[in-house]
């Protein structure tokens, strides 16, 4: 299998270790990554402020994607969200790909609508499948608690996932997560927002949106939260310090990158997954592996 790996803007800046993790993870389940120089902003900054300006990004982008004749891996689901429902839209009014392909005539790009754009977990559960990674697993996580986050964009808005899990009642994060052996365990409030969406605009209400999670994922007793969006870690780990100032409360609550969990299960070495750049150090859980 062999993929375009687009990383976005925040991977590369502030999630690292999730770039770490899911390559080490692609190279030990056969996955190819083919990095692509020329990628960009998928466009989702100005998505809400002009429509013609995101989709002109977007389209850039799934263009370059073509021209090597591959489809597009996304660790970020808002990029991941993003750039699907660009190819949807493009595919399906002539239109529009008209216009968006005069302005790309520009730069001397094309876009077609050749290419499919997935997320590394959809890829892990639907592409390399389950039984495959059962396949590769060395070391077993069942001693292990994990409270599944699945965010906004990795499902919604439904209608452009081709009915790929169902975004009321989610369960392939849970699978993916129980495949190591861990338990994926229930919490209240699951499918809530991180706070991510308004951070720029209101941080203080952001805050207390993620806080409200972290209360939830604390009281059932989860050994970290597991995750697939780097801006939802930005609001449960780079901002957990700052809660617990602000609200007076105490976490210490690690929050993994799934490919960080599979790669521990895969017997990949635990200093290759990135662990080091993580805010909140899963000491305990690195100490009961020891």
């Amino acid at each position: 299998m062999k993929y375009a790996l687009f990383l976005g803007c925040t991977v590369p800046v502030r999630a690292l270790n999730y770039e770490v993790s899911a390559r080490k993870v692609a190279h030990k389940l056969n996955i190819e990554f083919v990095d692509i120089n020329d990628f960009s902003c998928c466009g989702f900054p100005v998505k809400s402020v002009d429509r013609d300006t995101f989709l002109l990004m977007a389209a850039k982008n799934l263009s370059l994607a073509e021209e090597k004749g591959l489809d597009i891996c996304s660790l970020c689901s808002a990029c991941t969200s993003v750039l699907t429902e660009a190819n949807k839209e493009l595919k399906e009014d002539e239109d529009l790909r008209k216009g968006i392909n005069k302005e790309l005539s520009v730069l001397g790009r094309k876009y077609e609508g050749r290419i499919k754009v997935k997320h590394f977990a959809r890829i892990l559960y639907e592409d390399v499948g389950l039984d495959k990674i059962r396949e590769n697993l060395r070391v077993d996580l069942s001693k292990f608690s994990f409270a599944a986050h699945y965010g906004c964009h990795y499902l919604k808005p439904s209608e452009i996932y081709e009915g790929f899990d169902d975004p009321e009642n989610p369960k392939t994060l849970d699978e993916l997560i129980e495949l190591t052996g861990a338990k994926s365990i229930p919490y209240e409030d699951k499918k809530g927002c991180c706070g991510g969406g308004i951070l720029g605009i209101d941080e203080m209400t952001a805050l207390k949106v993620a806080k409200t999670k972290l209360d939830h994922v604390k009281s059932a007793g989860a050994d970290a939260v597991c995750l697939i969006c780097p801006f939802c870690s930005i609001m449960y780990e780079g901002s957990q310090k700052k809660m617990e100032r602000e609200f007076e409360a105490e976490y210490n609550l690690p929050v993994l990158y799934y490919p960080q969990i599979l790669g521990l299960a895969l017997g990949i070495p635990q200093d290759e997954l990135g662990f080091r750049m993580n805010r909140v150090k899963p000491r305990e859980i690195i100490a009961q592996l020891s």
